[in-house]
């Protein structure tokens, strides 16, 4: 291994850090469907102007999303800022 600061070698990996970046959302993986859970006022207001209350979501502010659809979404909300675990 190189002596390099490169963290995502250092740690084999993800890149670490001090735990301090608070989440914007949780993913939850259900089988079929997947939860994008809102942790933030940020992340609600994401919700609120990116996927709104596009068809029935029965646990909204949390959003109810096709397996197809999640990786676009969470791609979507990294490429805007948002921290998601």
């Amino acid at each position: 291994m190189s002596s390099h600061s490169d963290s995502f070698a250092a740690s084999g990996n993800s890149p670490t850090h001090s735990g301090k970046i608070k989440p914007d959302f949780v993913v939850e993986n259900h089988g079929s469907i997947f939860l994008l859970r809102p942790l933030t006022a940020t992340a609600k207001s994401w919700v609120d102007g990116h996927i709104g209350e596009n068809g029935y979501q029965p646990y909204y502010p949390t959003v109810v999303v096709e397996h197809r659809y999640i990786a676009d979404i969470v791609r979507g909300a990294g490429a805007d800022g948002l921290v998601i675990v």
